[in-house]
């Protein structure tokens, strides 16, 4: 008889619990890497545009940097406690987060991947760019502006960090084809303007001579932008990055930057909450979901189609 009334005291609280999350609208944790730039604001509303749509609760929490990864663990722990219903993770490290995405699995909550993956298949889906594809790409724009032969520099985001690592290896694959550009400089912005700057300031001291770079962040990008503007060499320099903030945008107008690779940030928030949910009730997901890229130039930046994909949300 002990054993019968422990075990419900046991089950009850669980049972309270379900009762209480069926009762209400079911609850995504959407975790981005960082909270402040212009990509994540934009990823933000489009899980929220889901949330309204679906009838679901949004929680959007995530670490201030990018590179805090042990907050996003703890973030993740607290939700997993919580019980939250399905997550939706842009990983801040492809490799440290597995551990803690395998406990929200073993309690029942779905994960969807958005924007940075994990080296695992734990996830139920991926909802990002064709980060290899789209930095291959980058480097054909790059060799465009700067001609067969040269010296680029690479300066990708976070070492560890999913994006950045298909990022630095697609472009790599994509310089392969101009054997007369020779990378002669690697260093990561770790998403940080004021980083991103100081070390554009020693690639140019070193390489003084140096024709273009391929930026694979919005911070990176407005740091790298400062730098070349505080040395004088803005558009002697080219220069082709992700993302387009509105500050992005400036610099593209002024010439210092001279292309960007644009994502569709809003997509990947609206369809990790919307494939959240699906894998929540129980159905099936793709475990692919390529959101495609623009790539957007002085020439073509106020074109109807090119603003779309600049605000899809209008």
């Amino acid at each position: 008889m002990r054993r019968i009334v422990a075990c419900l005291a046991l089950a009850l609280p669980l049972m309270t619990l379900a009762c209480s999350r069926s009762a209400g609208r079911p609850r995504v944790l959407v975790c981005p890497k960082g909270l402040v730039q212009d990509f994540w604001l934009q990823v933000k509303a489009g899980a929220e545009a889901a949330g309204r749509e679906l009838g679901a609760e949004v929680l959007w929490k995530g670490p201030a940097k990018e590179t805090e990864v042990a907050e996003q663990i703890a973030i993740l722990e607290d939700h997993v406690v919580r019980r939250v219903d399905a997550i939706a993770l842009a990983a801040c490290d492809a490799r440290g987060l597995v551990p803690v995405v395998q406990r929200a699995v073993q309690a029942g909550i779905p994960v969807i991947s958005i924007d940075s993956g994990l080296d695992s298949e734990l996830p139920l889906s991926f909802v990002a760019t064709d980060n290899v594809a789209a930095a291959r790409e980058a480097a054909r724009v790059l060799a465009g502006f700067v001609g067969s032969e040269g010296a680029v520099a690479l300066m990708p985001i976070v070492a560890g960090a999913g994006t950045s690592i298909q990022r630095e290896q697609g472009f790599r694959e994509g310089l392969a084809a101009w054997p007369g550009l020779k990378l002669v400089a690697v260093q990561h912005s770790e998403s940080d303007v004021a980083t991103a700057m100081a070390k554009m300031e020693d690639i140019l001291t070193a390489h003084p001579g140096l024709a273009g770079i391929f930026v694979a962040s919005e911070a990176g990008a407005l740091g790298v932008a400062r730098a070349l503007e505080a040395r004088g060499a803005a558009g002697k320099v080219k220069v082709v990055a992700f993302d387009a903030s509105p500050n992005q945008i400036d610099a593209l107008r002024r010439g210092t930057l001279h292309a960007l690779v644009v994502q569709n940030p809003w997509r990947m928030g609206f369809d990790g909450v919307r494939l959240a949910l699906d894998a929540a009730a129980g159905r099936a997901v793709p475990r692919r979901i390529d959101t495609g890229i623009t790539v957007v130039t002085r020439d073509n930046l106020d074109t109807p189609a090119v603003r779309k994909s600049l605000r899809p949300a209008g």
